[in-house]
Parts: structure tokens; C-alpha cells; sequence
């Protein structure tokens, strides 16, 4: 009788595989093929008002780029330890030639941040950022890599609506077929701006009439300036400053959601790391918020309103710290923090991302979409769960808070 029983389970479990073999096969089924989904996009353009002719030279022999799904699956802002990003972010050598750009460019700098009311050293860090001062600006296919995203996987809309701008920016003579090269998630020229930010931000600096994001400067530091501008960013305001916290320190306080001014994260214990008062340094009552990039044993910042501005350039904490670190360099400013990183801690790779998300939504704490990404969504189920369970509340995800949520 048990080996009976055995038969009985394998037989289940083998007709349950090919129940789901059949499933796999009747999905990819029902998926058109690329040549038939970009056959059918090519409606959604003229219904966007993109003419016949724009959309024949965009798409002509288009194909899939592989590499693009790979590279949208492991952004280093998002995937890599923060401590060795911001280590490859602020080399020396980036931050040696930021200071050499500054100075190169004062002049320029100077009238786009009167203009625009930006400070130059942002200007700068997020051009040394993006594309190592123009020097790596990407040589992707934008039509490609954005049509490629477009068909299929997690960030199809953004595909789609970046496509529809990358076809207007053609249809308006802003740029040729040739000059729309630039990373895998199509951000192109020295700063990086996607098409539907080209079209809305991006400034003729010179009055050429061109908005040369490619090849002049002006335009680039201008559009830049515009761009942070409409985001909130006030100029001569600091982005943030690190903190200490004292013992017994409520980390839940480290919620994207709650902002205080300065004067309350003080009375709650937060100091600088430095000689001077935090309330001496900054005014008391300019409204931060919280965060702990590597947990409650990492550093922690308090930041303002231009950390946020800079956010809206690229939704990653990572990436947001670099730009402000090589601003501080870039002005003269030491961007050094002053808490050690936990580099013993053990990064988590992108299926124990997944694995901690899809934990965290079976135990009925919502991350949002399963895609192996730490974002502000998987941030705030990670708060909740270590709440309910008695936990540290820093919305850290580690390995040990991985094994912790699978046991």
C-alpha cells in the first residue's frame, strides 16, 4: 500500500508539470512574435500622431536586444552593495576630473546656475555621473532598446511611452535616426534625459535652435538646470548631512514618509558627525527625512528638499547619495562619510531579492511587483513585517533578514 501511494503522488506531481508545461506553452502562444507586436505598435504611433514615414526609418530591420532584459534585471544602483557603488561612483579619478570640469567650465556654470537657480556642482556631479563628463554616453540603439523593453517584461509601459517620445523627438527634427544612441533604458546625451524628459525639459541654452543635448554644453548644463529646477531644487540649500543616533534610537522613524524639521530629529538625539551643532549648520527648521541605506549598523543621513529634487532624476537612494558625495567633492567639499559601511554584510542576489519579496508577500505584507528591485515599496512591507515581529525597524534587507522571513 505505501508504495502504491508513492506511484499515486508521483503520477500527480508529473501530470501537475505537464499541466504546467502546457500552461507555459499556451501563453507563449498567445504572445505575439516581436515583428507582430511591433507591427501593431506601429497604429499606437500613428494614433499618437507620429507620421507614416518617421515610423518606417525608426523601425527599419529593428530587432530584439537581449542584453537590455539582462541589464534591466540587475541596475548596479539598485543590485550592488551601496558601499561598492558608491565606491566605483566616487573614484578618484571621478572625482579629480569633477573638479577639472568645474573649473573648465566655471564660466558657463556660473550663468546656468544664476539662470536656473541650480548650483554648479550638481550640475557637474550628475554629468560625472551619467556619463563620466561625456565620455561614456552609450552606444545602445535608443529605437532598439526601447522597443525591446516595450515587448516585453516589467517595464513595458515605460517602454512604450519612451518610444512614442523617442519617435517625436524624430518627427520634430530635434535629433536624427543616427543621433539616438545612448544607454539600454534609451537615456541619452551627457546627462542622460529619456525622451519624454528631453521633450518636456531640454533647452536651446545658445538660441541655435537646436536643443543639442549630444554635443553642447550649454544646452546640456542648462536642460540639466531646468530639469532640477521644475523638480524643487533650491539653490545654496545643502542636499542632507550624515547624523549620528544615539542608543535606543526608534529606526522606524526611518520611514520615506516622515519628514521633521531639523530642530525635532535633534531632540530626538541626532547629532552631527562632526565639531559643529546640526542646528548650528543648517536652519532648524528646514523639514528632513530619514535614511538608513545599510540598516541600522550603516551610516545614516538626514536629507532635505534637494535630495529629493535629485530623486526624481533617478528613483534610487544609491544613486541620489553619489550625485550629492561628488557635489561636495566637486565645490571643494569633502564628501567622506564618516560611519563605516557594513562591508562584511553579504549582498543579496537578485533571486534572494525576489525570494525576500515573494516572503514578504506570503506572509501578507504587500512589496509591490516581484521584480528582485529594493525600492521604496519592499522598503516599507520590510518595516511593517519587522514591526509586527518585534524587530529592528530599518527596512534593511539583508541575508540574515531573508533566512529569518523563509524559515
Amino acid at each position: 500500500m505505501r508504495k502504491s501511494g508513492m506511484r499515486i503522488s508521483g503520477m500527480r506531481i508529473l501530470l501537475a508539470m505537464i499541466a504546467a508545461v502546457g500552461s507555459i506553452n499556451a501563453a507563449l502562444a498567445q504572445e505575439p512574435d516581436f515583428d507582430t507586436w511591433l507591427n501593431g505598435f506601429r497604429a499606437e504611433a500613428a494614433a499618437a500622431g507620429i507620421r507614416s514615414d518617421i515610423i518606417d526609418e525608426a523601425f527599419e530591420g529593428v530587432t530584439i536586444n537581449k542584453r537590455v532584459y539582462e541589464l534591466n534585471d540587475n541596475q548596479p544602483e539598485f543590485s550592488r552593495a551601496i558601499w561598492n557603488y558608491l565606491d566605483s561612483a566616487i573614484s578618484k579619478t571621478r572625482v579629480t576630473n569633477a573638479r577639472v570640469k568645474s573649473a573648465e567650465h566655471k564660466s558657463l556654470l556660473s550663468l546656468i546656475e544664476q539662470a536656473y537657480g541650480v548650483d554648479a556642482e550638481i550640475i557637474v556631479a550628475i554629468w560625472g555621473l551619467e556619463t563620466s563628463y561625456g565620455a561614456i554616453m552609450g552606444n545602445y540603439d535608443a529605437i532598439q532598446a526601447l522597443a525591446t523593453l516595450a515587448y516585453q517584461g516589467r517595464r513595458t509601459g515605460y517602454g512604450r511611452s519612451q518610444l512614442i517620445g523617442a519617435l517625436k523627438i524624430l518627427q520634430h527634427g530635434y535629433a536624427t535616426r543616427d543621433d539616438l544612441k545612448g544607454s539600454w533604458a534609451g537615456a541619452m546625451g551627457h546627462t542622460q534625459f529619456i525622451p519624454t524628459t528631453y521633450l518636456a525639459y531640454a533647452i536651446d541654452h545658445d538660441g541655435d535652435g537646436k536643443r543639442d543635448i549630444w554635443n553642447n554644453l550649454g544646452d546640456v548644463f542648462a536642460s540639466t538646470a531646468n530639469y532640477l529646477s521644475v523638480s524643487g531644487y533650491t539653490q545654496n540649500e545643502a542636499w542632507g548631512t550624515e547624523v549620528k543616533l544615539p542608543d535606543g534610537f526608534d529606526y522606524a522613524l526611518s520611514d520615506n514618509g516622515i519628514r521633521k524639521p531639523l530642530v525635532e530629529w535633534a531632540a530626538l538625539g541626532a547629532q552631527a558627525t562632526g565639531s559643529e551643532s546640526l542646528l548650528s549648520q543648517f536652519d532648524p527648521n528646514i523639514r528632513g527625512k530619514l535614511i538608513l541605506p545599510a540598516g541600522a549598523n550603516g551610516p545614516a543621513f538626514l536629507t532635505f528638499g534637494n535630495f529629493d529634487a535629485i530623486m526624481k532624476y533617478n528613483r534610487s537612494t544609491a544613486y541620489a547619495l553619489a550625485v550629492s558625495f561628488l557635489s561636495e567633492e566637486a565645490a571643494g567639499r569633502s564628501g567622506i562619510v564618516a560611519t563605516s559601511w557594513p562591508r562584511d554584510d553579504r549582498p543579496l542576489t537578485q533571486e534572494e531579492r525576489k525570494a525576500l519579496q515573494q516572503a514578504l508577500l506570503d506572509k501578507g505584507f504587500n512589496p509591490g511587483p516581484i521584480d528582485g528591485i529594493i525600492g521604496a515599496g519592499t522598503k516599507a512591507a520590510l518595516r511593517a513585517w519587522q514591526k509586527e515581529t518585534g524587530r529592528q525597524v530599518d527596512g534593511y534587507a539583508s541575508s540574515t533578514v531573508l533566512e529569518a522571513l523563509t524559515l
